[in-house]
């Protein structure tokens, strides 16, 4: 029994990751559970077995991105106090996690998702969301923790923040992964960084 459980959460990550790989290495094309099924090595009734739908599988995708990005930030704001360093660390966070997992980026931009039911669409809003909230709340303690000034208002200073990483994702996706998220970071922190606060 125990083998039997085993065995059909291993093949859910297997069609997770065999999606994600689509994802990376057939930029622009649909994925069809047709393709997915001959990727993974079994049958269309065998992938709707672990996920009744498509948009299930792109969910699973989306729960990844989800968990691994926020108990990584979580781990981010228990080690580092200073609001800089915390701000850094998220969007380089953000960043290094695109660039490993470049078939994720066309989730998180949108691309992937072409054609798909909106709830999808939502999904990847409110991941966005709570990014957006997370950088509010590490803008906010700027205040109390008396490190830095903001040149800009809360809000207006998460929007920029993370617009930038937005804006490095997508280049990342329309140059078919050429041109690496990372690429410049550490400039363009710092040129960030000097917008962001008065130190």
């Amino acid at each position: 029994m125990i083998q039997a459980v085993q065995k059909k959460i291993n093949r859910r990550e297997q069609i997770l990751q065999s999606l994600a790989q689509m994802l990376e290495n057939q930029p622009g094309s649909p994925i069809t559970t047709a393709k997915l099924a001959n990727a993974v090595g079994v049958s269309e009734a065998a992938l709707y077995r672990h996920f009744p739908s498509k948009a299930k599988m792109f969910e699973g995708l989306i729960s990844f991105i989800e968990e691994t990005l926020f108990s990584r930030i979580n781990r981010i704001l228990q080690e580092e106090k200073q609001t800089e360093i915390r701000c850094n660390a998220i969007l380089t966070l953000i960043l290094t996690f695109a660039e490993k997992n470049p078939g994720m980026c066309r989730i998180l931009n949108g691309d992937a998702l072409a054609g798909e039911t909106d709830r999808l669409r939502q999904r990847v809003a409110q991941l966005f969301d709570r990014l957006d909230t997370q950088l509010k709340q590490v803008f906010r303690e700027t205040e109390i923790r008396e490190d830095a000034q903001l040149r800009l208002p809360v809000n207006a200073s998460s929007n920029l923040a993370l617009a930038v990483v937005q804006g490095r994702i997508g280049e990342f996706v329309r140059t078919e992964f050429a041109h690496s998220p990372t690429l410049y970071w550490k400039e363009q922190w710092a040129a960030l960084a000097h917008a962001l606060f008065i130190f």
